[in-house]
């Protein structure tokens, strides 16, 4: 994996760009997402995306990324607005493992499970 492929995650979110999400993780994928039981399978994984995450809109910003063949990480935060119309501006760190060139585990860390 390099960063690029990072910057298209979340690119891909913050656009609702659900094919190209799509082609990014695993078909079996595991996201662990604090307050949250664990999202298992990418068709589970895009449902949340589409019609569940709490977030209307807003965007992600990258401050640092790491990634090797096998593993990732990065960390920044999310400025946007909730469904409640509740502005956000919430820092997160995402760690990654990596299986066929795409995302088979991911865990995101906030300061707060409310978004």
């Amino acid at each position: 994996m390099t960063n690029e492929s990072v910057i298209r995650l979340f690119n891909a979110i913050d656009s609702s760009d659900w094919e190209t999400l799509k082609t990014l993780f695993h078909e079996d994928v595991v996201y662990e997402r604090p307050g949250y039981p664990p999202f298992t399978g990418r068709d589970r994984v895009l449902q949340f995306y589409k019609s569940e995450r709490i977030i209307a809109s807003g965007k992600h910003h990258l401050d640092h990324i790491v990634v090797n063949d096998e593993s990732g990480a990065c960390w920044g935060h999310f400025v946007g607005m909730l469904k409640s119309g509740q502005e956000v501006d919430e820092r997160f760190a995402d760690v990654y493992s990596y299986e066929d060139g795409k995302i088979r585990a991911r865990s995101s860390y906030f300061f707060r499970p409310a978004v």
